[in-house]
């Protein structure tokens, strides 16, 4: 594991490499999850039961590794972890799957490495180069081509526009937490997202707690996922994968989610995958090939 210190440095070592295969294949995972838990729960409970399962452990390691306290400047970093990146994030993504496919949430969510580029570039001072930006571009359209391929077209109805806004919660809180990885373990940062997102959630989790005693196994078992998977082991894999590379470039690996969470959807809702879908998911691929291994 990297020490609180570790800087992000430009190339990718086994253990960012690992940490961000295990974020992708788990975040990838959550769409369709969430489209099986929303058949028993609602969408604020659901948040509220997955992200209770995932603070739980988080107390427990906090409260024994007793990490150091943030400084001043700090605190509201947490805090708008644990809102924007964990509360308001999942409230909006549960929501907008209501209403449209867990396929097209995932390409809607990846307009993230777009913004997150786009800020840390003058909030950051990272460099991006016109290789970089061509390979977003790619895997941003590539994007755009599996949604298309949905069937219908993508339409930016109340759901879609939701979900936009928690692909935004995730650009922004990228930005404002990774200068906490100078001083604090990545671990730690996750955690405390944990924790803090679960408490925003709290007043729904005495409602989800009675839709969980009439659920089916399905639906339990969806819930039960998210807050085991995508929440307490993705978070803290993408937290160790952003402590060690800029965060533009992490980012921008999460265009695999996508052709994921298509592959995973077909297994687990019966989402069968168009020609144009496959042909999207192989340019975001591409995409993120020019911008990660053209260095």
């Amino acid at each position: 594991m990297p020490s609180a210190t570790a800087a992000a440095k430009p190339g990718i070592d086994v253990t960012a490499a690992i940490a961000l295969a295990i974020t992708i294949i788990g975040w990838a995972s959550a769409f369709p999850a969430i489209r099986a838990g929303l058949a028993d729960f609602g969408p604020l409970e659901l948040g509220s039961l997955r992200f209770t399962i995932a603070a739980v452990p988080c107390a427990l390691y906090l409260a024994v590794k007793r990490p150091p306290l943030p400084k001043a400047g700090e605190w509201w970093r947490f805090v708008f972890g644990g809102v924007f990146f964990i509360a308001i994030y999942t409230a909006l993504l549960n929501i907008g799957e209501q209403t449209i496919s867990s396929g097209a949430a995932s390409f809607i969510i990846n307009v993230a490495p777009i913004l997150t580029a786009i800020m840390a570039v003058p909030i950051l001072g990272e460099r991006f180069s016109a290789a970089g930006w061509l390979g977003t571009a790619l895997s941003f359209a590539g994007i755009g081509v599996i949604a298309v391929g949905e069937g219908k077209g993508l339409h930016f109805d109340r759901g879609a526009l939701f979900v936009l806004g928690a692909a935004l919660c995730t650009a922004v809180s990228t930005i404002v937490q990774k200068p906490l990885f100078a001083r604090h373990h990545p671990l730690t940062v996750a955690a405390a997202n944990m924790v803090l997102g679960a408490l925003c959630l709290l007043p729904f989790l005495g409602s989800g707690l009675a839709e969980a005693a009439l659920a089916s196994s399905a639906g339990l078992g969806a819930a039960i996922y998210l807050g085991i998977v995508p929440s307490l082991i993705a978070y803290a894999t993408w937290a160790v994968a952003l402590s060690r590379l800029p965060a533009a470039r992490a980012t921008n690996y999460l265009y695999c989610i996508p052709p994921v969470a298509t592959l995973t959807g077909f297994f687990w809702l019966g989402e069968i995958p168009t020609l144009l879908g496959i042909v999207g998911a192989v340019l975001a691929l591409g995409g993120v090939a020019v911008v990660n291994f053209r260095r």
